[in-house]
């Protein structure tokens, strides 16, 4: 039988987390460090954080914060929101992270998944996949927090983004 792997996804914007129904209707969820802290005594196997207005703002990954909060966690931690160069990657993992989760980057540089992947190894880079349904069922991809179609299928980019090297 397989293990159950817990792996919660903070979602970060502007000053604090939130939860989301159908990228809308925001509402705060608490502190990040606050969040870091029940996790790590709960035990969880791996943590997800998502700066979900990075990219809409054109912003990079907030790196200073990244090291505070991953002083903290003491589980593998996956970092995401705002990755667009391999130095972003780099200097994330130098800061804390053990993964680096890539989202809008992967649509519109898709060889970014590639480069990530031969410098730093395919168990770093994930690919984080938003889509929506429209009313005939058939999923669609959308990139900047849930803002921008794509035309894309979901499990076609997610192959693609596996044949590039996404772990």
């Amino acid at each position: 039988m397989l293990k159950v792997r817990v792996m919660p996804t903070l979602l970060h914007k502007d000053l604090g987390l939130v939860k989301g129904v159908g990228f809308d209707s925001w509402r705060r969820v608490g502190s990040l460090m606050q969040a870091v802290k029940v996790y790590n005594m709960r035990g969880v196997d791996e943590l997800v954080y998502l700066d979900i207005t990075a990219t809409a703002e054109e912003r990079r990954p907030d790196f200073e914060l990244v090291d505070d909060f991953a002083d903290e966690c003491f589980m593998p931690l996956t970092v995401g929101g705002g990755v667009r160069s391999i130095d972003d990657v780099r200097e994330l993992l130098r800061v804390g992270a053990d993964k680096v989760a890539v989202n809008t980057a992967a649509v519109e540089t898709p060889e970014l998944v590639q480069e990530v992947a031969s410098r730093f190894g395919a168990q770093c880079v994930v690919v984080s996949i938003d889509f929506r349904r429209h009313e005939d069922g058939t999923p669609e991809v959308y990139t900047h927090a849930g803002k921008t179609a794509t035309g894309l299928d979901p499990v076609a980019l997610a192959i693609d983004m596996e044949a590039r090297g996404a772990g």
